[in-house]
Parts: structure tokens; sequence; C-alpha cells
């Protein structure tokens, strides 16, 4: 179990804090969670080892809180108060764009992937803190817009989130891109297509 000092989803992190985290995230890509260890953390985050324990008390909790930082950044959906058509398309293609443009968070999803069958509780902190969330607010978005006519709002969320990962996964994190190539576009406009077409019958 985790022991880390709680960080709610809107507390602002202080900069010792983000420096410990950003070097926890050099470390763990580096040298996978097993390899990792608090003096490597403290070294390359450029602080003692007593500053981190002082935020971290163990790896675990470590690992946790980089988890939470990182569903701070990726999990907000500013959009949720436009139509769906804008806001689906944007959630999509921020979803999407991580593959081209952050690729130091699918290093950390292969890591939580690859280091789940020993660590089973470091992937169930990540669907926790990263993926369930998400799923959450599309499901109330979805709820809240009943012209979609969407028998079932959770399992649309989960369809819509889930057609993403999947493409993210064989065409970036499996190199399949060239095995069976497709347009992101292309994703996309058929998965607004799958959830707009009762509204536009209509």
């Amino acid at each position: 179990m985790a022991r880390t000092k709680p960080i709610e989803p809107d507390a602002t992190l202080g900069d010792k804090s983000e420096q410990i985290l950003q070097g926890a995230m050099q470390e763990f890509l580096t040298h996978g969670y097993a390899g990792t260890s608090m003096d490597k953390v403290a070294k390359t985050g450029g602080v003692s080892k007593a500053t981190v324990y002082s935020y971290f008390q163990d790896k675990e909790g470590l690992f946790a809180a980089l988890v939470q930082w990182l569903a701070r950044k990726k999990v907000h959906f500013t959009v949720l108060d436009e139509e769906p058509a804008v806001a689906l398309r944007f959630i999509a293609t921020t979803i999407l764009d991580q593959a081209t443009h952050e690729p130091e968070f699918l290093n950390f999803v292969r890591l939580v992937i690859a280091e789940s069958g020993r660590f089973p509780q470091l992937a169930q902190t990540f669907v926790r803190n990263l993926a369930k969330p998400g799923i959450d607010r599309l499901t109330e978005y979805l709820t809240l817009h009943p012209e979609l006519k969407l028998p079932d709002p959770e399992a649309t969320a989960r369809i819509f989130i889930g057609s993403l990962v999947y493409f993210q996964l064989t065409q970036e994190m499996m190199h399949g891109k060239d095995i069976m190539p497709m347009e992101r576009d292309r994703v996309i406009d058929a998965l607004l297509h799958l959830i707009l077409r009762s509204q536009s019958n209509s």
C-alpha cells in the first residue's frame, strides 16, 4: 500500500516536489521500477535523499504521486461545456496527440504495462488515477447530453477512449503503423459518426 502524502487533484505542487517527480520519471523510464532507488531519484532530481523521503515516504508512494501528477496534467477535458461534436473531437485529438508530442508519456505507459506482472499495484494505481477519472468525466458528459440517445453512456465512454488507446497501442507503442497504417482522422471521424448519428437523425 502506497504511503505518500495525499495530493489533491487541484493542488499545486511546489518546485521541489516537481523537481523530485521529474527526476523520478527519468529514473523509472531508464531503470524500470525495480531498478530505481530513492538514492538515484535524489541524485537525478538534484536534491538530498532526506528531501525525497520528506515528501514521499517510500518508492511506491513516490510512484503513486508521479501517477497523480501526470493525471492532473492529462485528465482535464477543458472543453466539456462545448457541444458534443466539438468536445469529442477535441478529446480524441488530445489523446492521439500524445503519441506524437509526448513520447515520454507513452514510454511511461510502456513501463506500467511491462511492470504490471510483477507489481500489479502499480498498474492499479495507474488505472485508478489516470484511466478511471477520464472514463468517469466522459461518462458524466455523455449522460448530460440526452440528445445523443445513448443507451449506456459509461459503456460508450469506454468504447470511445478504448478505441483511441488501442489505436495508439498498435500504431505507436507496438510500432505497427507500417503494418496496419491508418490516418488518425479516419479513426476520429468514424468514432464521432457512431456517437453522433442518433443526434443527426433526430
